[in-house]
């Protein structure tokens, strides 16, 4: 008789098939979350948690010094506009940080010009933008969200100010009346730097409630003025995460995939080896 003709009586040539097949996907899958996490930690923006807000309203604070910038690719939108993929900054560097109360994200790039005034048809003003959504549950499409996840966006403009929109897709943005939303921004040599603040609470719908314990999803956006960027035609990021959560054992699903893989590790371990010895003793 046959391992695989005895009935109950051990692991057979078909069962010890399968478990070396599980324990060669365990060790695929075990190689693979490391690389998952390091994927993950690129978009990172960790938050410095500061006792006082002392002088983070200011682009050039004191306070900025020990929070560290992140490089943040940028690229054209791609928004079906004229010029739309004719964008001039490929990049941007992104720091926050924040209080018990406030959180400050600061949004700083290369631009030889300032551009603060539209006097002129012709004339655009440098603009930026911070997108975080409207809820944590998901990720919103980056293209202004859609209609049932909608985003909230920050923006700044050179000429006008600052104002803070809701928008549940393209061509959707509405302003929030009595936004929260502060912004100071200063131009230095050849650069850029806006700091965005905010509360961290909000009791409004459809405004981003901050949860201090937990990371959210936010994007980028920058207007070159100088290059006649407006509406759709402006550089843009892809989704990165605001690191508001505890940074202790890693982040919570990183937890549980490696908790996953060490029973997973067990389980096929032990498998194995009872498939083994009950086959050599028959």
């Amino acid at each position: 008789m046959t391992a695989d003709d005895a009935g109950g009586g051990g692991i057979g040539s078909r069962e010890l098939a399968v478990a070396a097949a599980l324990a060669l996907a365990v060790v695929a899958a075990t190689a693979a979350f490391p690389m998952i996490v390091d994927a993950r930690a690129a978009y990172e923006i960790p938050v410095e948690r500061q006792a006082g807000a002392g002088d983070l309203a200011e682009p050039d604070g004191g306070a900025w010094e020990s929070v560290q910038d992140v490089h943040v690719p940028m690229s054209s939108s791609g928004a079906a506009v004229p010029g739309g993929s004719e964008t001039a900054v490929e990049s941007s560097s992104v720091a926050a940080a924040r209080t018990d109360e406030r959180l400050y994200v600061r949004l700083s790039w290369s631009d030889a010009s300032a551009n603060t005034s539209a006097g002129s048809l012709r004339a655009f003003a440098d603009a930026a933008a911070v997108q975080l959504p409207v809820s944590s549950e998901e990720q919103p499409p980056i293209a202004m969200g859609s209609t049932d996840n909608r985003v909230n966006v920050w923006y700044w403009n050179g000429g006008d100010g600052t104002e803070s929109l809701l928008a549940g897709g393209a061509g959707s943005t509405t302003e929030i009346p009595e936004s929260a939303v502060e912004t100071n921004a200063a131009h230095t040599g050849d650069r850029w730097s806006v700091v965005f603040s905010r509360p961290l609470a909000s009791d409004r719908a459809n405004v981003t409630d901050i949860d201090a314990d937990e990371d959210m999803n936010a994007a980028f956006a920058v207007w070159e003025g100088s290059n006649d960027e407006r509406s759709g035609q402006k550089a843009a990021s892809e989704w990165y995460y605001l690191s508001l959560g505890p940074s202790e054992g890693g982040a919570p699903y990183e937890t549980v995939l490696w908790a996953i893989v060490g029973i997973a590790v067990v389980f096929t371990t032990l498998v194995t080896v009872e498939g083994v010895r009950r086959t050599r003793g028959e």
